[in-house]
């Protein structure tokens, strides 16, 4: 049963890549996430005036970014770039950022070829479909 105490909250999330970085939106109400899209940005401004135009058309109070680990839960490179990457964002933005645990996220989407043209995305989707899942 849902607490009416607790106002439903919009929350963005992100699947960081170097290269690429998936995103989705969903909301604490409905806990339902949706894949919105891939950004490839040539450089930093650009990737951050993508997510400012994100930002400004769904108005999040919370974002989640996926922290990469390996099996084991032991961080590695693209851990500390995915903690760089989302308080970037908090400090941009000053918007809460929580991290997901993300290590099977791409690897449970990458059999499924109807996802192979926006997987950073659908990604980002599963990344907040966990956060849903211990919110």
């Amino acid at each position: 049963m849902p607490d009416p105490t607790k106002k439903p909250i919009t929350i963005l999330a992100f699947d960081y890549g170097t290269r690429r970085i998936g995103v989705a939106v969903g909301n604490s109400e409905t806990k339902a996430s949706q894949a919105l899209k891939t950004i490839s940005a040539g450089n930093i401004d650009g990737l951050f005036r993508e997510i400012e135009s994100l930002l400004k058309e769904w108005l999040p109070d919370q974002l989640i970014v996926g922290l990469p680990t390996h099996p084991d839960g032991a961080e590695h490179q693209m851990t500390q770039k995915a903690r760089r990457f989302g308080n970037q964002l908090q400090g941009r933005f000053n918007l809460p950022v929580d991290w997901v645990d993300e290590r099977y996220t791409s690897a449970v989407l990458e059999g499924d070829p109807q996802m192979y043209d926006n997987l950073d995305a659908h990604s980002a989707a599963l990344i907040l479909d966990q956060y849903f899942a211990e919110y």
